[in-house]
């Protein structure tokens, strides 16, 4: 930017102000000595003449881009100055230097504040106009839907009145004898149903008052609250919780609460809507409820409303019923959801008669399967119910692993807690054919507190039971105490002990494990209880030779006389009625009484009952019940038999382990104790042993300790 005055595009004598900027510059000094120096060179005695003179013009205003960096970056400020002119010889002093920048100064600043007025005088005129247009744009909106308002209510007195005189001149026409000639029945009869304007005007308030009860009864308890918050500063509940509470507790707690209230709400909204529709339109009141209905059930029927009144009415009860159907498929897809779900974790009932009950789940389940499986063969297969508080997809998955053909038997699964009876009632306890309840793993005393009270559970069930309960026991000590609690219902197997004497059995006897595997599973023969009739009042010994394909080897006696079972019963017992008889036999249905074969008679031999000897048994491993193992042993082996007890418990603290679990030593009269430290896992350990001088080795696991 140059000193140098700038004509403006209507006169060349008008001049643009530079910035304040660019006055305290060394440019503008520049340019000050430079014109100083022409100045200086005009002659002295070339004078203007007063012709040469013009008058001064007005000054003209320069709008300049603020993008003009050369420029003054606000509104740019022109004023009219008059032309100077220099005698030759004279010079500037710096006094007029002076003022003149300080001129330039202020006028600069004065254009400063005079561009920023002008800005906000713009801005202004902006906002006056912006809102002068969009009062426009209300007023005219305003206008157009007060034009149509009175443009319907005045085509409804329309239609009112030309029903009026129509009635007037049906009137006349009968009264002039012309009624046969003109079919108005219809009209005549539409005429008397028509409702009166004042009675459809009733019906449209009483609908706004219905609709805005809700909204007043909200802000009332509202404003209670409120208010007695503030008048009361302890910790009270307030009233819009007390009935959000209210209204919680009555959808949670009956099970029809959510349908019924959606049921309640779509009554309400069609009533509602029908009442506005009866006050809108010229449709008597079933027809209008019965629109009504059409919009709540089908959103797209108000396209067909003509006039503004229903067109607002038929809308506002589309939109209702959207949000009824929209409640409606939420309940819909819940109940559906809760359905699926208590099928997959197997809250469902059971619906079977004369099944197989199990409760509970341990190791032993897979082989007890396998038993009832083999079982139920015969019978084209059975069903197997096992309940246990596990989840059912758990105990399906464990059950498709286990390696073994189930021969049509089907095994069903449900999630639940043998001690809640409403659980044992789901899975028809009362219906089953027998009741198995297995010990859990761990801890004896636990576990047979639990059966315990499962067994408990069972006898408090109101509709009785038909099968038998065959309760699993950990420790020998609590048998009684769950026959007592069971009576007659009840059959208890410790098969902790069970499996001990076995062991000892089959430790003194070799091969008797192979005999005990066929007797005790379904693969082979098996034991069998029934009750023949024809066999009552017919000695022991008879019934010995009356089943050709079964071996008698028992009785059990009738429930009225005990029902104790007899193994082995005297040849001269007599058959009451009501015992059955204990065989071994393939199958049940393998084996029945025949004719009493001819016995012939031969020669008695007596055999000669050899003398037991004394013999070594090492016992490698240690278990809970190893006392009652020993008495065992001590009754069988004959007297000067040796007992090696090898395991890692310490020598001195054996005894007391034996003496806590009721072993008096002083009662042992065949077998003498040997103590050896040691692990029967390690081979050196073995090995210090004498392994060649025992008779037989028995070795018991970690689990059964």
């Amino acid at each position: 930017m140059s000193l140098d005055p700038e004509p403006s595009p209507s006169s060349g004598r008008d001049w643009v102000f530079p910035s304040p900027s660019y006055i305290h510059s060394s440019s503008y000094r520049a340019n000050i000595t430079k014109y100083r120096r022409r100045f200086s060179a005009i002659p002295r005695h070339s004078q203007h003449s007063s012709k040469d003179r013009q008058p001064p013009r007005t000054t003209t205003f320069r709008n300049v881009s603020p993008s003009d960096s050369t420029l003054y970056t606000a509104s740019t400020y022109i004023r009219r100055r008059r032309r100077v002119e220099f005698d030759a010889g004279n010079e500037i002093s710096p006094k007029a230097e002076e003022r003149i920048a300080f001129s330039a100064e202020k006028l600069a600043v004065v254009g400063e504040k005079t561009a920023v007025f002008n800005q906000g005088v713009g801005f202004s005129r902006q906002w006056l106009k912006a809102w002068w247009q969009m009062a426009f744009f209300v007023a005219i909106m305003i206008m157009a839907i007060a034009s149509l308002v009175h443009k319907n209510f005045s085509l409804h007195n329309q239609v009112i009145d030309l029903q009026d005189q129509i009635s007037k001149l049906n009137i006349r026409l009968k009264a002039c004898n012309l009624w046969e000639t003109v079919d108005t029945n219809s009209i005549a009869e539409e005429s008397d149903h028509l409702p009166s304007k004042g009675l459809k005007h009733i019906a449209l308030v009483v609908s706004v008052l219905l609709l805005s009860i809700p909204f007043v009864i909200f802000k009332y308890v509202n404003y209670v609250s409120k208010s007695r918050s503030l008048d009361n500063n302890s910790e009270v509940v307030s009233l819009n919780k007390q009935l959000a509470y209210r209204v919680d507790a009555f959808l949670s707690v009956h099970p029809y609460a959510k349908p019924l209230t959606l049921l309640v709400a779509t009554l309400l909204l069609i009533c509602l809507g029908g009442l506005a529709l009866f006050g809108v339109n010229d449709d008597g009141l079933v027809d209008c409820l019965w629109l009504s209905w059409t919009y709540v059930a089908d959103s797209g029927n108000h396209a067909n409303s003509e006039g503004l009144g229903p067109r607002l009415v038929s809308l506002s009860i589309s939109f209702g019923g959207m949000l009824t159907f929209a409640m409606m498929l939420g309940l819909v897809s819940d109940a559906i959801s809760e359905k699926f779900d208590s099928l997959r974790k197997g809250r469902s009932e059971v619906v079977e008669q004369n099944h197989t009950l199990i409760l509970g789940w341990s190791d032993k389940l897979g082989s007890l399967l396998n038993q009832l499986a083999i079982a139920n063969e015969s019978l084209g297969g059975g069903i197997v119910v096992v309940m246990a508080e596990r989840d059912k997809e758990e105990m399906e998955l464990d059950i498709a692993k286990m390696e073994f053909d189930f021969r049509g038997t089907s095994v069903i699964c449900r999630s639940g807690s043998p001690l809640i009876v409403a659980d044992l009632k789901k899975v028809s306890v009362s219906k089953a054919r027998a009741i198995v309840v297995l010990a859990e793993d761990g801890n004896a005393d636990q576990s047979d507190a639990r059966a315990l009270r499962t067994v408990l559970s069972l006898t408090g069930v109101k509709e009785g039971l038909r099968g038998h309960i065959v309760v699993e026991l950990s420790d020998l000590d609590n048998e009684v105490l769950v026959k007592l609690v069971g009576v007659d219902l009840v059959e208890t197997v410790v098969a902790h002990d069970v499996i001990g004497r076995l062991m000892i059995q089959c430790a003194r006897q070799p091969g008797l494990a192979q005999i005990w595997e066929d007797i005790l599973g379904f693969e082979n023969c098996e034991f069998y209880i029934k009750r023949w009739p024809q066999l009552d009042n017919m000695l022991f010994e008879d019934v010995l030779i009356s089943f050709p394909d079964a071996v008698p080897c028992g009785i059990k006696v009738a429930s009225s006389r005990g029902g104790k079972i007899i193994l082995n019963p005297h040849d001269s017992y007599v058959l009451q009625e009501g015992d059955e008889v204990l065989v071994i036999a393939e199958d049940d249905d393998s084996y029945a009484p025949a004719a009493l074969p001819l016995v012939k008679e031969a020669s008695f031999i007596r055999s000669v009952r050899l003398a037991r000897k004394p013999q070594k048994i090492l016992l490698c491993g240690w278990r809970r019940d190893i006392d009652d193992m020993i008495v065992v042993l001590d009754a069988f082996l004959a007297p000067g038999s040796e007992l090696w007890m090898f395991n890692e418990v310490l020598e001195n603290e054996r005894e007391k382990k034996l003496l806590d679990g009721g072993l008096d030593f002083n009662r042992l009269a065949n077998i003498t104790l040997v103590h050896r430290e040691g692990n029967a896992v390690i081979r050196r350990h073995l090995e210090s042993l004498p392994l060649e001088c025992f008779d037989s080795v028995s070795s018991f696991t970690h689990g059964l300790s």
